[in-house]
This record gives structure tokens, sequence and C-alpha cells, in this order.
């Protein structure tokens, strides 16, 4: 019996898969050009994410110290409000030597004003009232109210806290005045 050899024996195998091979890369040559392919469409350009600004280490604050209050410049240990008149008109002469009228003042004056002032605890100005006020020269009366804020503060009124007390005004035509508490008088 003779043995047939088969298409298919080894050599011959290998010579049929090489063909085919061929054949399917002949076929897939001729088929239509792949398209091509668009080329990508780039994003939406995206805004950079925010640089963080740099965060300083917290600071340690100290804390104040409880605020202490200055004593006033001038005391006044008038016990009742005629003891501290003379003492703000002596704080009122000296802030207004130069303009204070010495000696005896004539009989005709250009204006008598009766002031009514409340001086708080530290000397400060609280208020100012007219009581009678010479309005016959408002000029007068404003620069009047204008020294008595400028000279503040006033002597601290140690042992009555504050103090509301009234002075007399008497202002002559020179622009000089006195004080009713510390005047020499009218000729």
């Amino acid at each position: 019996m003779q043995h047939v050899r088969s298409p298919w024996s080894t050599g011959r195998r290998f010579v049929w898969q090489w063909a085919c091979i061929c054949l399917v890369m002949w076929l897939a040559g001729c088929a239509a050009p792949p398209k091509p392919v668009p080329p990508p469409v780039p994003a939406p350009a995206q805004p950079a994410p925010p640089v963080p600004e740099p965060v300083a280490p917290p600071v340690t604050v100290a804390p104040e110290p409880p605020a202490v209050e200055a004593p006033p410049v001038k005391t006044s240990h008038a016990a009742n409000p005629r003891e501290y008149r003379k003492d703000a008109a002596g704080h009122l002469y000296e802030k207004y030597a130069d303009r204070v009228y010495a000696g005896k003042l004539p009989p005709l004056l250009q204006a008598v004003g009766v002031l009514e002032l409340d001086i708080g605890r530290r000397g400060e100005v609280v208020a100012l009232r007219w009581t009678r006020a010479p309005r016959q020269v408002p000029k007068v009366m404003a620069e009047i109210e204008s020294m008595v804020h400028a000279a503040a503060p006033f002597p601290a009124p140690v042992r009555m806290g504050k103090i509301s007390y009234t002075e007399v005004w008497l202002w002559h035509k020179s622009g000089r005045f006195q004080l009713d508490s510390l005047t020499e008088g009218q000729k």
C-alpha cells in the first residue's frame, strides 16, 4: 500500500498558509482607502486656576493694657461752686494773660454777659449756656465761647466730680476782659 500524500502535508500546508495570507492582504489593499480622521478639536480654553495668594501666618496680638486715664494737668480742690469759680477764673487769666484788662474798668463797657459752664470730672467743657447774653454784640458772644472751649481742660474738680458754675464776663471795647470772680472793680 502506498502512502498517498495529502495536499496538506507539512511543506505544502506552509505554502498554502502563506498564499492565503498574501491573498487576504492583497484584497485588503484593494479596499477603499480609509477616510482621513479629522484632527481632534481642541477643547475650549479653560481659565487657569487661580493662584492662591500666600497666606501670612496668623499674628498674635497681645491684648492692650487697660486704658489708664492720665491725670488732669490741673486740679481744683474746691468744695463748692463759689470756690471752683475762682480756680476757673485764675485758669482763664493764665491762659489769656495778654487779654486781661489791667486795673479798674471804665464805667461803660461794650458787653456784660453771664455764662453758665458745666465742667466734667477731667476738666472738660461739657456745656455752655448764656443766662444773660450780650446779644447787641454777637461777635463778643462768639469770641467768649471760643475762648472758653480753647482754654479746656479747666482744673479738674476732684472733690466734686463735676461742676456747674456761673461767671460774669466784663468786656471792654478794646477786646480785653475781666471776670467778676477776679475783677478789680470799676471807676
